[in-house]
């Protein structure tokens, strides 16, 4: 996440907030069918579901929701990147966009539902320009239909306990399998999709009593939420169809989740640190939030999915499995110091696959939470210690509140890490380790004074608008504060500013570059918060953030779609095939501008890397660290690919058995190798190293770099906060960076 403040927001970048949302942060809200929400204990004036009577009630479109879809059309049209226009091609792609948003798994809608909505095609661009949303409800409507019959099927089949026996499975991946064409096509799928939901708790110990209780309970809990459905989050729903149709990062957020986001971008709020969304019947972790409690857990990663909540640590479990996303934020909120406890269907394991239950406790997130912080390790080289400085950074902060008060020692990242470095120093650090895994972003000028301490001067990032014009940006400091080698380390969740980060240090020949291709989010997003005046009033219409523009490094790359990839890549448990700017079918694509001006490399690493990649490769080739990481890679991979599950009782024990041997294999080889006593169960293993694997082997990288800069010194460095002053002629332009 990247936001630019007030200040920076009165350049030529538009008037108003504006923010260049980070990948990760920004994806928390795009919701599905329902929006998305994090997980804070901010107040809400939702009435409880259990309060709200069942009996449907046909949502209809509202004089408002008109008004707001011409409103943001109007905004689109002027301000958006793509400047693409409202026509029956984009009219063609919000209603698939939309259709799939609704029914991703294609389990709900008939063929024939899909041949009706046909006649939508090529009119949702008029309906939009027009006010009319009548289409979109329509299909709701249509959609609340098809959910209702598919839960009362479903509660009719566990009136009769199905045998476990026959060989047969479910095919749980429908999103690329087309609709079912007649209720029989329909029945079975739902048959199966029962089953495996029944099989699923008997093999997590429940019997047959239990199990019936547990999804009748799950089964009216959708119907019940789909009829509290309201207009503006169908609204919301089919306005992020058309927004998401130009790029992933244009959203409208309903007035109720506008307050959810502006909570979220406030970085200081209690919960459990995790933005979520609704995804195929899941609330799903899109992100963990920096500094937040599940960060600090280290339990809960991005893509993993809510299946039950527990209060405190004793608290009954409720299944949440087709819960409205609401309602599933408010069981997590709760009061600071508090436990909640999470069960946990891990990313991309498939449903009925085992569960793991969490612990967190609730909190405040805060700026001193997402703090930088340090520690040094010593490594052996040639029979000599080197020692490695390791800053963590997990997002770009400032606080601006005390800033724009004048607060003298106002915190912020480039403080933090100028402080943290001057500590190192002066316990004898020899080489650098910025740790940037994780950060998606933050503020821009906090990025861009962080390159300052690491160069000389120059340019550090380029912005180009939707008219086209490019504004560069120049270290705000000229001058260097940490001259010696460096390791930047990224991985698929670096995004946004630590992208602008670790491409700069790159371009300039500053640090080495390791890990994993960083997010590839480039794009800069205006906030527009919507109302209109009636009757001396100014009622709330939500939101809308619209992508404005573009990033490129100073040597004219986009950062854009590819992200940042590294000199020496290292293997990650993140799948970059999930994860990621490029696996969004309309994100804007990566181009090339012209080289920012007075852009001058200061070193060449080239041929150290070289270097580095043949010691690292000889380092990990036996390693049983490496070799640990690797199989757990395989292991993940191997169950992403799953496509479809056996609904036998006898098979998945078996398959069960299998996998818990094979991860007890690989989990005892490294402990073994570690000379730790072996586990004797699944059971017993408790902590996933493949972070401290990544680490350890990024301090051994910057250990030979730090070895291979002492054999090449041949002139003392330049001393901190000295360099020779910026011709005048050159001098950056004098803009705010108070944010």
């Amino acid at each position: 996440m990247i936001t630019q403040g007030p200040a920076a927001a009165r350049s030529r970048w538009k008037s108003g907030l504006i923010a260049a949302l980070g990948a990760v942060a920004l994806a928390a809200l795009l919701g599905a069918a329902m929006t998305s929400s994090s997980a804070t204990t901010a107040p809400r004036s939702t009435t409880p579901a259990e309060a709200v009577p069942s009996k449907p009630v046909r949502l209809e479109p509202t004089a408002r929701e008109g008004y707001t879809a011409q409103r943001v059309a109007d905004i689109i049209a002027r301000e958006h990147y793509r400047r693409e226009p409202l026509d029956d091609q984009l009219s063609s792609m919000i209603l698939d966009r939309y259709l799939n948003a609704l029914d991703g798994e294609h389990s709900y809608f008939y063929a024939s539902d899909i041949a009706d909505f046909e006649k939508y095609r090529y009119a949702l661009d008029n309906a939009i320009r027009d006010g009319d949303m009548q289409a979109p409800f329509a299909i709701f409507r249509r959609y609340q239909k098809r959910v209702r019959e598919r839960m009362a099927y479903s509660i009719s089949l566990l009136a009769t306990e199905p045998s476990f026996q026959q060989a047969e499975s479910y095919r749980f991946d429908r999103t690329k399998r087309p609709w079912p064409v007649d209720h029989q096509e329909m029945d079975e799928l739902w048959r199966k999709r029962v089953k495996n939901d029944e099989l699923s708790l008997l093999l997590a110990g429940k019997a047959w009593p239990g199990i019936v209780a547990t999804l009748r309970n799950r089964y009216q809990n959708v119907i019940r939420r789909i009829g509290q459905s309201e207009p503006q989050d169908v609204f919301e729903a089919f306005m992020n169809a058309y927004t998401l149709s130009l790029d992933p990062h244009s959203n409208y957020f309903s007035p109720r989740d506008s307050q959810e986001y502006n909570i979220q971008m406030s970085l200081s709020y209690e919960g459990i640190g995790a933005s979520l969304q609704m995804k195929d019947d899941y609330v799903t972790v899109v992100n963990v939030i920096p500094g937040g409690p599940a960060a600090i857990s280290g339990a809960l990663a991005p893509n993993d999915r809510i299946t039950a909540i527990g209060e405190g640590a004793h608290g009954e479990m409720v299944d949440v499995i087709g819960w409205r996303l609401d309602d599933v934020v408010q069981k997590i909120r709760g009061p600071g110091g508090t436990k909640v406890r999470l069960q946990i269907l891990p990313a991309g394991a498939a449903p009925g696959t085992p569960q793991k239950t969490i612990t967190l406790v609730r909190n405040r997130i805060s700026l001193t939470a997402q703090a930088a912080h340090a520690k040094m390790r010593t490594v052996m080289r040639n029979g000599h210690p080197i020692k490695v400085g390791i800053i963590h950074v997990p997002s770009f902060y400032q606080d601006y509140d005390a800033n724009r008060a004048g607060v003298k020692d106002y915190r912020s990242t480039t403080r933090d890490v100028k402080r943290l470095i001057e500590r190192l120093r002066k316990e004898g650090m020899q080489v650098l380790v910025m740790d940037l895994r994780g950060n998606g972003g933050g503020y821009l000028p906090e990025a861009e004074s962080m390159v300052g301490l690491f160069i000389r001067r120059g340019p550090v990032v380029q912005l180009r608008d939707t008219t086209g014009h490019v504004e560069v940006d120049d270290d705000p400091d000229p001058g260097i504060f940490y001259s010696g080698p460096m390791i930047v380390l990224v991985d698929r969740l670096s995004a946004s500013a630590s992208e602008i980060f670790a491409g700069a240090l790159q371009d300039y020949g500053r640090a080495v570059i390791v890990g994993q291709q960083t997010y590839g989010k480039g794009t800069v997003q205006n906030a527009h918060p919507l109302s209109y005046s009636i009757f001396g009033r100014k009622p709330d219409l939500g939101q809308l953030n619209v992508t404005i523009g573009k990033f490129y490094r100073v040597t004219g790359g986009s950062t854009q779609d590819r992200g940042v990839t590294p000199d020496i890549p290292l293997p990650s448990l993140i799948d970059v095939h999930e994860v990621g700017e490029n696996t969004h079918d309309r994100a804007l694509p990566w181009d090339h501008i012209q080289p920012a001006p007075d852009f001058v490399p200061e070193g060449n690493l080239k041929p150290w890397i070289a270097q580095l990649i043949q010691l690292h490769d000889a380092r990990t080739a036996h390693s049983p660290d490496f070799h640990y990481l690797e199989a757990d890679i395989a292991a993940i991979d191997a169950m992403r690919a799953e496509k479809s599950l056996s609904l036998s009782l006898k098979t998945r024990q078996a398959e069960q058995k299998s996998e818990d041997q094979a991860e007890l294999a690989r989990e005892n080889a490294w402990r073994v190798a570690h000379g730790k006593k072996p586990y004797t169960s699944v059971s017993q293993i408790k902590k996933d190293e493949s972070a401290e694997i990544i680490l350890d082997e990024a301090t051994q990288i910057a250990a030979d770099e730090a070895t291979l800069a002492a054999q090449a010194a041949t002139v003392p460095p330049l001393p901190p906060h000295r360099a020779p002053p910026r011709p005048a002629a050159s001098a950056a332009p004098q803009r705010s960076r108070t944010e």
